[in-house]
């Protein structure tokens, strides 16, 4: 019998939900709050944990971020149970690596299929890592052998959606997922000393983002907003790292993937120190261009505050560099979109 540990403030909540999961067959054990919770979860080790968010002593977001903390508990499967229903507070919680999110009010089946994919899930993967311990011909395991099969594998997890504008993950939040571009672009930036921003990569189609390290959990060290209308799927660090340890001729490919991207920042904040002005804009351009779209003549739709931030240039300067290059007839501008007439000239622009 699988136990489970029931964390919700709600006497009338807690108890009818208790009586359900038992007559469901699960061994349960309740706390009326976050803290007691935390020492019952330490001392009894469940095999899975839901936990309200809104409590005293301590919310849900403080039991999971200890959890998180002891080699003994972090990977029991969590799921948070709240009224709390906005975008943010959903992301906040998968961010601090819950397993699944239901609302309250729940129907008893939504909450025991809840239950049992996550117990699935850990009953999967240790059967695989058994597996994966015993000797195995080697033509026998289902490889993945290209960057466009990884990225076809990652569709089969969880996907997100955002509106231009819209915040993915802020700095200083814990990071605990890695995200894969399939529509839309993403741009990472943050604030400099003097409350300018510095927009520090763009993301496009096909690109992945997000944690820097498989080994140990970081937070985040810049924030990355959606440019235009985004989907993303996001898989975690562990899930993530399993399939990359599996199919390691992947992982390199990854590797040299992710060192063009770093190489292409270093020329990025090379430019924007030493460049000139004329040659910032331009480069800038192309850089969006490139990143945005396929082929350089199509226009790009991207704000002057964002083009201006990655250039390293007050707004106001980039904006004449504009009009002076529409002038010379090197490109197009209507509105927020930017069509480039001549890429060649751009590029020759010192």
């Amino acid at each position: 019998m699988k136990k489970v540990l029931f964390i919700e403030d709600d006497t009338v909540v807690r108890e009818n939900t208790a009586e359900l999961l038992e007559l469901a067959e699960y061994e349960v054990i309740t706390a009326a709050n976050g803290k007691s919770g935390l020492g019952i979860a330490k001392q009894e080790l469940p095999d899975i944990i839901i936990c309200d968010i809104m409590m005293p002593e301590m919310d849900g977001y403080g039991v999971l971020e200890n959890l998180a903390q002891d080699p003994a508990t972090r990977h029991i499967p969590f799921i948070f149970l709240s009224a709390k229903t906005e975008h943010k507070d959903i992301r906040r919680g998968m961010d601090l690596g819950a397993d699944d999110y239901l609302t309250k009010p729940f129907e008893e089946e939504e909450l025991i299929s809840a239950i049992e994919s996550r117990l699935a899930k850990v009953a999967i993967l240790k059967k695989i890592n058994e597996n994966d311990n015993a000797p195995v011909q080697e033509s026998s395991r289902e490889k993945i052998n290209s960057l466009q099969e990884l990225r076809e594998e990652i569709k089969k997890y969880e996907q997100q959606t955002y509106k231009g504008g819209e915040t993915i993950y802020e700095e200083g939040k814990q990071s605990n997922h890695f995200f894969f571009v399939d529509k839309g672009v993403v741009k990472s930036h943050r604030m400099d000393e003097y409350g300018k921003e510095l927009i520090t990569s763009i993301y496009k189609e096909g690109d992945f983002f997000g944690n820097t390290s498989f080994n140990k959990t970081n937070a985040y060290t810049e924030y990355a907003t959606a440019m235009e209308e985004t989907r993303l799927y996001v898989i975690s660090r562990e899930d993530f790292k399993n399939i990359l340890v599996k199919n390691s001729n992947i992982t390199l490919e990854l590797i040299d993937v992710m060192g063009d991207n770093i190489a292409g920042i270093k020329e990025q904040l090379l430019e924007m120190a030493y460049g000139s002005v004329r040659k910032k804009a331009a480069r800038t351009i192309l850089l969006f261009s490139q990143k945005i779209r396929r082929h350089p003549t199509q226009s790009i739709r991207i704000s002057r505050s964002d083009l201006a931030s990655v250039a390293g240039m007050a707004s106001e300067t980039l904006i004449r560099t504009l009009s002076d290059f529409k002038k010379e007839g090197l490109l197009e501008i209507e509105g927020r979109n930017i069509k480039l007439l001549d890429v060649e000239a751009l590029k020759r622009i010192s």
